[in-house]
């Protein structure tokens, strides 16, 4: 398989992690750097016409695109260990903590949005930022209050063992420090994404230690 990768994705961090979790190393990967535009080259658009990271590009032809969708695969192929819990109930928390991500924090603050309000509508970098403190608080405070209240959060977001929850919420959690916004508010937040960070899994997929980092 050969994984489309750029370092400074969260989307394309969270497949990072599910591959190391599930101990899977692509046999190539190619960068797409964002910020250059290269997501915008046709040979890039002709795989994946979003213009979008990641892809993953399996043996056979088939492409795949959408963090989630992705990492769903890898966890239906390689099941062990498993990345949803057993039962119907504990998939569908899970799943419900992902999307509140990956659906309402993420798509407001992705570069061709922060790049849509700077350039296209003229708003200065400090409501730029202003924009993305707020969505990130507005989702991270409803994080905090479920993760620090429900009787299934454990030492990850869902007992014990690390699921599609924490492989979405660490990446989340970095660009919210990348971004310097105030995370002292959060502390289930933090406590869960300090046990995280600590699994190698987690620590190989950081941005930083990306082949392609700046």
């Amino acid at each position: 398989m050969k994984l489309y990768d750029y370092y400074r994705s969260s989307a394309a961090y969270r497949v990072r992690i599910a591959l190391n979790l599930k101990g899977i190393r692509p046999d190539e990967r190619s960068f797409v750097h964002l910020r250059m535009g290269n997501q915008r080259a046709q040979d890039y658009l002709a795989l994946n016409p979003q213009g979008l990271v990641p892809a993953l590009a399996l043996d056979g032809g088939a492409v795949l695109t959408q963090s989630l969708a992705i990492i769903e695969y890898l966890d239906e192929t390689h099941p062990s260990p498993a990345l949803l819990p057993d039962d119907p109930a504990g998939r569908a928390r899970v799943r419900s903590l992902a999307l509140t991500i990956a659906c309402e924090i993420h798509p407001l603050n992705n570069l061709r949005v922060l790049n849509y309000l700077t350039g296209t509508l003229g708003v200065s970098n400090g409501q730029k930022d202003g924009w993305y403190r707020y969505w990130v608080d507005v989702g991270f405070e409803a994080l905090e209050k479920r993760l620090a209240r429900e009787a299934e959060t454990g030492r990850y977001c869902h007992g014990d063992t690390p699921t599609l929850a924490d492989i979405f919420l660490v990446p989340q959690v970095a660009n919210a420090r990348r971004f310097s916004i105030d995370l002292s508010p959060y502390p289930t937040l933090t406590r869960i994404d300090a046990a995280c960070c600590a699994l190698p899994a987690f620590a190989e997929a950081a941005p930083a230690r990306q082949p392609d980092a700046e």
